[in-house]
């Protein structure tokens, strides 16, 4: 069977302090390596009060001390956002104190509004344009090649670097760099299989990265009825439907019902959104999963457990782990 990882956000839910997440994220992660999953990852957002993964190196450090085999990343950083000597910097650093362990994904999206965005920025000349430059820039940093200018710590770690989209766009370069490449199913649904066979059909080796090596996104909420597993999945539901209106609140408990609380339209939009969503018992999905996996024919699986209630997301931990066990 192939890797399964995590893809967290530092959750930050309804009637919890910011605090108690950032501790549920590290016992996740824990709890992860125990399990067997392959990677942790946390992926940048900004101005979200229900994220606190904006500071995505800094939380890697505090799980990294908690952990002990288990590969930690980004899911990603978002390089127009950052001066990419300073991420080779921070990413030097996580590899000096954890060597062997660490992963750098990177996307090219703000991860936040436009108004946050601009407050990001870090000269008037930041942009997405400016992407691809940037990651030969950071390549550069980490590289054991002498550079004009040196990340210290950095130089020479050769963290590996992952692009991360949900366009062809970063297919394309990512196939162009010979870099792996990790699709955003998990909320991106529609040009997943389009953007698998451009990058492989286009990939051009690299030292480091010989062969094309993909990764997919979904989300899993599993419990032991599928009455509860519905409940539980009703906290997402709330948020994409949130999203879609420009709310902005911490992570939703679930509702029993979203009746009266979504329209047609709000619906239609979320149903699409997590068209990929697998949300059951360990046997109803099962074939859906193995359906997944022999479609987009990935070498890992990434996966993101948008579950409010600390204990039914250590649950579904392991019920996803029993499930990849079983396949």
């Amino acid at each position: 069977m192939i890797p399964f990882s995590i893809l967290d956000l530092a959750t930050i839910t309804e009637g919890q302090s910011i605090s108690n997440s950032l501790t549920m994220t590290r016992n996740m992660a824990i709890e992860a390596e125990a399990l067997g999953y392959k990677r942790y990852w946390l992926a940048e957002h900004h101005g979200m009060r229900g994220v606190a993964s904006s500071a995505t190196s800094v939380l890697l450090s505090n799980i990294g001390a908690a952990t002990n085999t288990i590969r930690l990343g980004a899911g990603g950083v978002m390089l127009p956002n950052h001066a990419p000597l300073v991420i080779a910097e921070q990413y030097g650093t996580l590899a000096e104190l954890y060597p062997s362990r660490i992963d750098l994904g990177l996307g090219r999206a703000p991860g936040t509004d436009m108004q946050t965005a601009q407050a990001l920025r870090r000269n008037s000349h930041s942009s997405v344009d400016h992407y691809p430059n940037d990651v030969r820039e950071l390549q550069a940093y980490l590289s054991k090649k002498e550079q004009p200018v040196i990340a210290v710590p950095g130089q020479g770690t050769e963290v590996p670097l992952w692009l991360l989209g949900s366009s062809l766009y970063s297919a394309e370069l990512a196939a162009n760099f010979g870099l792996p490449y990790s699709f955003a199913s998990h909320f991106a649904p529609d040009l997943l299989i389009q953007a698998l066979e451009v990058y492989r059909e286009t990939y051009r080796p690299s030292e480091q990265n010989p062969k094309p090596h993909t990764m997919a996104g979904i989300m899993v909420v599993l419990a032991d009825t599928q009455p509860e597993a519905d409940y539980l999945f009703t906290s997402v539901q709330q948020k994409f439907k949130q999203m879609r209106s420009g709310g902005n609140t911490p992570f939703p408990a679930p509702v029993d019902s979203m009746d009266g609380r979504w329209t047609p339209a709000d619906k239609q939009m979320v149903d699409h959104v997590l068209t990929y969503a697998l949300v059951g018992t360990k046997e109803s999905v099962k074939d859906k999963l193995a359906k997944f996996i022999a479609m987009t024919k990935v070498d890992e699986l990434i996966i993101s457990i948008p579950i409010h209630d600390a204990g039914a997301r250590s649950h579904c931990l392991k019920l996803i782990a029993e499930l990849r066990d079983s396949l």
